[in-house]
């Protein structure tokens, strides 16, 4: 039922999108009815298929699906960046009408009533005409010639603008598909914590979140991770939820990359679920997890070191899952439970706005599940619309901080623009 409501919505938003895009479009590059017709299927294609790929799972092979819904994806992401695009540039035009209009009404009440009349003349004026004197020329109406050039030279700069709205949103969102969801960085990052013993002084976490296993996401993406965790060279390996994307039988593939994240770590891994995993089935995400080596940490904590220095690793459940599984939801009460209360304290939770919350109770925070915006044209909408701002980084919430990583996959439209995926490298440093 969910899903069907999304897909309402979608087919809702980017119809009225694409029929704007497609009168545009239409209009600029002089199309006929013919070329009209091809445009709007290949909109209408778009929009379609992006929805309708869930529905074709297990009737076309995996590989024919995942290209389709890539192409109709892509077909999608351009729609809304080109049509954000054109919005602007129409706006902008409309301003410059505006402005222009009040303009002219300006210097036609800056004139003087009569303009054509001079100080001293008017029906004196003729009698000295009829004595003889010579009339002075009346200016003429401005003539349609001299407006011509201005008027071309606004429609070639109109037409110019939405040709690079129209550039610029498809070719973000092409490049988004093919290159910007491949675009692995490793971050790193050195955090105080405060009272964490000296021996530990240099600790370093590596961090992967929100991998989204799944059709776009699956055996050569592993591989990636797992070079960028290697290279990372962390002492203890976290996972921080939305490890599958939607299907359950994703979570064969999650057991495997955590077996093989392992060894790379002398902490080894630990994990907690996301919303995803909870939409793709939890026990299937958690059983995977488990079989694969990992501590799994859902409103758990446990201890990382040893007599020589130590400090509390914790875990809760993701914020979806609060009255909507039972007994789901994050409850850092238990997994305090689990720890000694003088150790200093490392939160794991998927979502960052659970960081109120916890600010008081630990002096580190490890989250996910923004992807940092994930399509970021020119500017980043999700600083305006997540709470409190969180989007990607680090943030500060009175001792207590909160480090945000992009993650790994994606989620909606397979591309990134301006958020590239990360490998976080979080280095703790005795405060």
């Amino acid at each position: 039922m969910r899903f069907l409501v999304v897909a309402l919505i979608l087919i809702v938003v980017l119809g009225a999108l694409g029929l704007y895009v497609h009168r545009r479009a239409s209009g600029l590059l002089g199309l006929r009815l013919r070329g009209r017709r091809v445009l709007a299927g290949l909109l209408a294609a778009g929009v379609l298929g992006m929805i309708s790929g869930r529905l074709w799972r297990g009737v076309l092979p995996e590989g024919v699906l995942s290209g389709m819904v890539l192409v109709s994806s892509t077909l999608s992401l351009s729609i809304l960046l080109c049509a954000v695009l054109l919005a602007i540039v129409d706006l902008g035009r409309l301003i410059a009408r505006l402005g222009r209009a009040a303009l002219g009404r300006t210097g036609a009440a800056a004139r003087p009533e009569g303009a054509a009349h001079r100080p001293g003349e008017g029906a004196s004026r003729d009698d000295a005409v009829d004595a003889g004197e010579p009339r002075s020329p009346r200016l003429a109406p401005p003539s349609p010639q001299l407006e011509a050039p201005a008027f071309a030279r606004r429609a070639f700069l109109a037409n110019g603008a939405a040709g690079s709205a129209f550039l610029i949103g498809g070719g973000s969102a092409v490049y988004g598909a093919l290159v910007g969801r491949h675009d692995y960085v490793i971050e790193e990052i050195a955090i105080p914590i405060q009272g964490l013993p000296r021996s530990l002084d240099g600790f370093s976490i590596v961090q992967l979140s929100d991998i989204h296993l799944g059709m776009f996401v699956g055996e050569p993406e592993m591989r990636a991770a797992e070079d960028l965790v290697r290279k990372a060279r962390g002492d203890l390996i976290v996972m921080t939820g939305d490890l599958i994307d939607f299907n359950p039988t994703y979570a064969e593939h999650l057991g495997r990359l955590t077996r093989r994240l392992g060894p790379l770590a002398r902490e080894g891994v630990a994990a907690i679920p996301g919303n995803h995993d909870h939409f793709a089935g939890i026990d299937a995400a958690l059983g995977a997890l488990e079989r694969g080596g990992a501590r799994v940490l859902s409103n758990r904590g446990c201890v990382v070191g040893g007599a020589g220095g130590a400090f509390a690793l914790l875990g809760v459940d993701d914020v979806w899952a609060r009255g909507r599984v039972p007994g789901g939801g994050p409850d850092l009460g238990r997994a305090l439970a689990d720890v000694p209360r003088d150790l200093p304290r490392v939160l794991l939770c998927h979502n960052p706005v659970f960081f109120p919350d916890a600010a008081g109770e630990v002096a580190l925070q490890l989250s996910g599940h923004t992807h940092g915006g994930q399509v970021n044209p020119l500017v980043r909408p999700a600083d305006l619309v997540l709470p409190h701002g969180y989007v990607a980084g680090l943030y500060q919430r009175g001792s207590a901080r909160l480090y945000i990583n992009r993650g790994f996959g994606t989620a909606g439209p397979p591309a990134r623009i301006g958020a590239p995926p990360e490998v976080s490298r979080i280095v703790l440093v005795a405060a």
